[in-house]
């Protein structure tokens, strides 16, 4: 195997005036390499998207096992990079996670097998795969497909009816068509720092308008057909609702207030009672006292009476 390598080394080294790339190119690009007699390889750059969830399939050469002598697979990921490799004396190598596999197709070709294809897969497939005559190298921009979450409603705009039709969260963008032209319309585009995409249409409709057999239609690569929806006038936002929770707000800061001055009236009450009580304490010991001055006075004058008796 390490003889191998250094030889395809020496190979490429001989090789590197005639390979070139365009990096700027959004298409498969190959570029033949020939001697007088047989081809001595391929360099394809592409561009691949699947769909969320989906097993995805990628293809670095259309040899044969029985032809190939090894494939070596660099993966470069948002966060992290990996090797998965291959060669023909039985020698395997893995460093990848997540189910990634070399793989054979029923007629005995390679591939990479990406099982539940998610956000954290997304990145750069570079691959080298080697075989008797030749070198084939390829570099796949992998992508996801994501629907977007779709919606459609009427709602007024001052004196005017608008209908809105959104594609939330999805990659790449959906396109937004409608049924009907009204007066006017407009698109909005927006990206989030995720990378997902949110299209917004707005179709202000002409005074009168029958809106049963308006519709919009939202086209995305990951459906296979277009969704279509009717708008409806937007629950949860009739002014009735507004008017409603105001007067909600209304009657309970009413209740407040309303305890809130019983409460002060108890407490004004209480402080009244406790005043009242603490001036008429001295009354009651005056009114204990005069039975007492009483039954003095009364001893006085029985006593003053028998001193004038004897005398």
């Amino acid at each position: 195997m390490r003889d191998m390598m250094w030889i395809y080394g020496a190979f490429m080294l001989l090789l590197s005036e005639a390979w070139s790339q365009d990096p700027g190119t959004n298409q498969s690009t190959p570029v033949n390499f020939t001697t007088s007699t047989h081809p001595l390889g391929v360099y394809v750059v592409r561009h691949s998207a699947f769909n969320l969830g989906s097993n995805a399939e990628l293809m670095c050469s259309n040899k044969t096992w029985n032809e190939t002598i090894f494939v070596i697979w660099n993966i470069f990921l948002k966060d992290k990079t990996c090797k998965i490799s291959f060669s023909d004396d039985g020698q395997r190598e893995n460093f990848c996670h997540g189910g990634k596999s070399l793989r054979n197709t029923s007629r005995a070709q390679s591939y990479l097998f990406i099982p539940n294809f998610s956000h954290g897969d997304v990145g750069i497939y570079k691959c080298e795969s080697v075989y008797k005559g030749g070198v084939d190298k390829y570099e796949i921009n992998v992508n996801i497909t994501v629907p977007p979450s779709a919606s459609s409603w009427l709602e007024h705009e001052g004196n005017k009816m608008v209908a809105v039709c959104v594609a939330k969260r999805g990659k790449p963008a959906a396109h937004i068509s409608w049924s009907h032209m009204g007066n006017s319309s407009s698109v909005k585009t927006q990206l989030d720092s995720h990378g997902f995409f949110t299209v917004e249409s707005r179709l202000e409709l002409p005074k009168g308008m029958d809106t049963q057999n308006l519709s919009c239609a939202i086209s995305h690569p990951y459906w296979a057909e277009k969704e279509i929806l009717i708008p409806k006038p937007r629950k949860g936002y009739a002014p009735w609702l507004c008017i409603l929770v105001v007067v909600v707000v209304v009657v309970f800061l009413a209740g407040f207030l309303f305890f809130a001055q019983k409460q002060l009236i108890i407490l004004r009450r209480c402080q009244h009672s406790d005043i009242s009580t603490s001036k008429s304490a001295p009354i009651e010991d005056v009114e204990e006292v005069e039975p007492y001055a009483s039954y003095v006075q009364r001893v006085n004058s029985i006593y003053n009476s028998s001193v004038d008796l004897f005398t």
